[in-house]
């Protein structure tokens, strides 16, 4: 069997009749544009003779790649999960190439990520993650999106503030006073706070936004117990407060997968939501659709924010901060008393 050498970038060349740096600059880009009559000599020989440009020549001529970099805490978070949705549609409808790695909230994986694009030329990353209280670990991720960032890449972040790059942040804080303000309207007044951990500052500001809309009515809450930001956390933690048989009638969560691990919990030990005990969440991720009673929640644009995140990353100029707005959602979880 004859197998056919591969057309090379010198074929087309010959064929058109130019040099090899010509044919390249053509096919592969650059800073230098050749005249449009080379240009449509050296496209209608490629053409004729099958030629399909080299994607790392393409990356060399044109100092970075069309690939974008996701980096994220965790993929398997419904909150995530949606943030990198949009980043992912918003790359497709610019005919970019997505990559994406969970650091499971690793500062020293996200920065090997991160490197490792940058090694890659990729065009743009975008960084989503909840934003963390550790000085070392932020110093050496600054540092490393500095370089990035200097080797002529964008980024943008979500949920992490105070980085040398673009940033959308949700209003974390203000959305959790709103909604303690809207509980207390409803008539609730002994509050057991599921408060995440205590090195993330997302959760640490929905924690505090509830405690000051509380204290607006003259309230504090009945207990506050730190977990892990997840449903097993919620889950964990809010068998905890059950099994010190404290006088509550409701339970928040400063997220939502928290707050379906407390239903949980709850359901299990029969008690029912929101009859004894009423659950509030925080960010209306798509999956509550299935859960019933329907949890009263915040609301937060998590595809816009993935989308706007990868906006800024492609467009470069100096950082800036975005903040999108929270929105309270009352459903069947917590009750009018």
């Amino acid at each position: 069997m004859n197998l056919r050498a591969p057309v090379t970038l010198l074929d087309v060349a010959q064929r058109a009749g130019v040099s090899v740096a010509t044919a390249s600059r053509v096919l592969n880009g650059g800073d230098r544009v050749p005249r449009p009559e080379l240009q449509e000599r050296v496209r209608a020989a490629a053409a004729e003779l099958g030629y399909t440009p080299n994607a790392q020549a393409q990356a060399l001529a044109k100092s970075s790649t069309n690939v974008v970099g996701i980096l994220v805490h965790d993929i398997e978070d419904p909150y995530f999960a949606a943030i990198a949705n949009g980043v992912m549609r918003a790359a497709d409808e610019r005919g970019l190439l997505v990559m994406m790695a969970s650091t499971f909230r690793d500062a020293d994986r996200e920065i090997a990520y991160l490197s490792s694009l940058r090694a890659q030329r990729a065009r743009a990353a975008v960084m989503i993650g909840s934003r963390r209280t550790d000085a070392e670990a932020l110093a050496r991720t600054a540092t490393e999106i500095e370089s990035f960032l200097g080797s002529g890449a964008g980024l943008a972040l979500v949920s992490q503030a105070g980085m040398p790059a673009h940033t959308i942040e949700p209003d974390n804080r203000k959305g959790a006073a709103e909604l303690a303000r809207s509980l207390v309207n409803q008539g609730l007044r002994k509050f057991g706070v599921l408060a995440g951990p205590e090195n993330l500052a997302t959760a640490r500001d929905r924690r505090d936004g509830f405690v000051d809309g509380l204290a607006e009515a003259g309230l504090e809450p009945v207990a506050v117990l730190a977990g892990e930001f997840t449903r097993d956390g919620g889950h964990a933690a809010a068998g905890e407060l059950l099994d010190r048989k404290l006088d509550l009638d409701c339970l928040f969560a400063v997220n939502d997968v928290m707050a379906v691990g407390a239903m949980s919990v709850l359901r299990t030990r029969g008690v029912d939501v929101p009859g004894e005990l009423g659950v509030a969440g925080f960010d209306d991720i798509a999956t509550l659709r299935d859960v019933w009673p329907g949890l009263t929640t915040v609301r937060l644009p998590l595809e816009q924010m993935g989308r706007r995140a990868l906006e800024l990353a492609i467009e470069g100029g100096e950082p800036k901060v975005e903040t999108f707005p929270a929105e309270v959602v009352l459903r069947e979880s917590t009750p009018k008393r």
